[in-house]
């Protein structure tokens, strides 16, 4: 048996007996949609004869890969850890107000722009600031767009979440290991750590965070860091070893210097 996610969770399905215009009264599902709402599946009789049967090319054959597709993305969008608050988080509605922010934007755009390049380097991206001012609507938007645009299996979630699910794994029922957590993250096509630095920093959550940032390192994974400490900040919350790490092979890094939105508002 597949060793179940941690951090990406399957959307939510119910079973129903509706009306196929062709098969009649059939058993039929509905799938959480990553918006929030409920979409019916289309037959399974109808999807089978469009995917197998069809004529490749036939409108019948199109329909059914066209389904199959959006069914694909909004799995990858359902599990990637975007919260209901930052769904509709995208590049083209964040506010920008200043110079600095335009920059950040397009360091964060650019980066999602270039994801396979990036991907093919392992090279990360440190967003690092203040509270308040966009870091988490931007990395949302980065996972968006890499999973919708190259199908990239991206994962955001916090620190203080994955030092639970490490801490979990110390139950005797837990059915997994430290191992499994770290191989899962590691196999990530891109992971977004926000909230770095928000812990107590304890010797055992360090040590988890840093075993994280090391296995992606070493398979040469992209990652995404997310703080409200400036960099030097974060160097000596993480470890400059860890910091080096994550720095290397010509790392990104966008500032936050200026005031909270949310102050502002």
């Amino acid at each position: 048996m597949a060793q179940r996610s941690n951090f990406r969770r399957q959307p939510e399905s119910r079973m129903f007996t509706g009306e196929c215009p062709i098969h009649g009264e059939i058993a039929r599902s509905e799938v959480e949609q990553f918006d929030g709402s409920m979409l019916v599946r289309p037959c399974k009789q109808c999807q089978f004869r469009g995917l197998r049967v069809a004529a490749v090319g036939s409108s019948e054959h199109s329909q059914a890969l066209a389904h199959l597709s959006a069914e694909r993305v909004n799995s990858a969008l359902v599990g990637s850890g975007i919260t209901p608050r930052f769904a509709g988080s995208m590049f083209a509605n964040y506010r920008v107000d200043n110079s600095a922010m335009g920059q950040a934007l397009a360091i964060c755009q650019g980066y999602a722009n270039d994801f396979e390049d990036h991907y093919r380097a392992g090279r990360n991206l440190l967003l690092c600031g203040n509270v308040g001012t966009g870091k988490t609507h931007l990395a949302s938007s980065i996972v968006q767009q890499v999973v919708r645009q190259l199908g990239a299996v991206a994962v955001i979630t916090s620190a203080a979440e994955i030092i639970r699910v490490f801490k979990g794994s110390m139950d005797r029922d837990a059915g997994y290991s430290e191992r499994d957590v770290i191989a899962e993250l590691a196999d990530l096509d891109l992971l977004v750590i926000d909230e770095v630095g928000a812990q107590a920093g304890t010797a055992y959550e360090l040590a988890m965070l840093h075993e994280v940032f090391d296995r992606r390192y070493q398979l040469v994974r992209p990652t995404v860091v997310v703080s409200n400490m400036d960099a030097k900040g974060l160097g000596q919350y993480i470890g400059e070893r860890a910091l080096d790490r994550l720095r290397e092979n010509k790392a990104l890094l966008a500032g936050f210097t200026w005031d909270s939105e949310r102050r502002r508002a």
